[in-house]
């Protein structure tokens, strides 16, 4: 495995796999540093693209487009999870990448990520594997209804998840996730009842220094996030304890770059981790205006192995999600001059389909 000496100097190539959104945020934080991006991707026409130094339009598994991109950069990392491990395991024997294939099998599989956090003594919901129907039946007789039957791989925004209740058809309930799921494998989760849906983002560098940004709410609408509140009403003790949770999963994964850990706070105070990405993610979209270092400027500062800045909060901030049609009230959001307003560049909009987000900043 290859590995940066020392920082990336001004003028290096960071490589960013994937070329959405995330990735276009990160380019453009890149570049403030001095940074050229090159983004690797299928789509030709990609927010990230748009805005990269150069770009590579290729499949996860074309190994010569693959070698070639490693070549281009000096560091490589991604701007999302569901990547094939054998993509980043040939990178990683190419060129230095962070976080590594470790990190990234971890957490781009549900039920690896819960079974770590166990080994790490990190509460979770309670859970049982499911590889097929027979397990399924017996997860769900020990984890009671209502519970969640979710895919493995693949799932986000909502997607192939299922909730089972004491009358559901477990046939149905399976066939409906495996159709989702790149592989027959399922876990079930038993239903949190919840006081709030919270995350908590922290920065570690390759020196092992370590920032997190304040936990923050974050409310859903039809599995899509729809509002982030910065910060979180929680009570100092419970705050604390979430950004421990997030720093001590960046330590046991010997993570360098960024985590995202979204966690459930129940109305008893207790904390547990829902689910966890190595990258930047949509709940943190908020710093870029209202903190002195965003995350996107945070993640490249990780990945490049430079100092770690400041997470401080500047002002305390409202972030909605633009989905769909919401997009075209950009004109309406822009006669706010308190508005900040990001978009992805994106071609067309469907439902669902995040378009950019708006940041309302709230003096203290």
């Amino acid at each position: 495995m290859a590995d940066l000496d020392g920082p990336l100097a001004p003028g290096g190539s960071v490589g960013i796999l994937g070329n959405g959104q995330l990735g276009r945020m990160a380019a453009l934080a890149a570049a403030r540093l001095g940074y050229r991006c090159h983004a690797y991707g299928p789509e030709e026409n990609a927010p990230a693209n748009q805005v990269s130094d150069a770009f590579t339009v290729a499949a996860y598994d074309d190994a010569e487009a693959l070698t070639r991109f490693a070549g281009a950069v000096d560091v490589v990392t991604f701007e999302f999870e569901n990547i094939p491990l054998a993509t980043v395991e040939l990178l990683e024997s190419l060129v230095p990448l962070r976080p590594g294939t470790n990190v990234l099998s971890i957490c781009q599989h549900r039920l690896r990520e819960k079974d770590f956090c166990r080994s790490v003594s990190v509460p979770t919901a309670d859970y049982r594997p499911a590889h097929d129907l027979a397990e399924l039946r017996q997860a769900v007789e020990e984890i009671g209804t209502p519970c969640i039957l979710k895919s493995a791989e693949l799932g986000y925004d909502g997607k192939g998840q299922v909730r089972i209740t004491a009358a559901g058809d477990l046939e149905a309930a399976w066939s409906a996730m495996r159709g989702h799921a790149a592989e027959a494998a399922g876990i079930v989760e038993a239903v949190v009842e919840f006081r709030m849906e919270i995350s908590v983002i922290v920065a570690r560098g390759s020196d092992g220094a370590m920032r997190t940004y304040v936990p923050v709410e974050n409310r859903h609408r039809n599995h899509i996030l729809d509002e982030t509140i910065v910060p979180a009403n929680l009570s100092q003790e419970v705050a604390d304890r979430a950004e421990a949770i997030a720093r001590h999963l960046a330590q046991e994964m010997n993570l360098v770059g960024l985590l995202a850990v979204e966690m459930f706070v129940t109305h008893d105070g207790k904390v547990l981790v829902n689910e966890m990405a190595p990258r930047p993610h949509n709940s943190g979209h908020w710093s870029i205006d209202a903190c002195i270092t965003s995350q996107f400027e945070q993640f490249i500062r990780a990945v490049a192995g430079l100092p770690l800045g400041s997470t401080e909060r500047l002002c305390d901030a409202v972030m909605k999600n633009l989905l769909g049609e919401e997009v075209e009230d950009w004109r309406k959001i822009l006669t706010d001059p308190g508005n900040k307003l990001h978009l992805y560049g994106k071609a067309a909009h469907r439902p669902g389909r995040k378009m950019g987000h708006v940041t309302r900043l709230i003096r203290r």
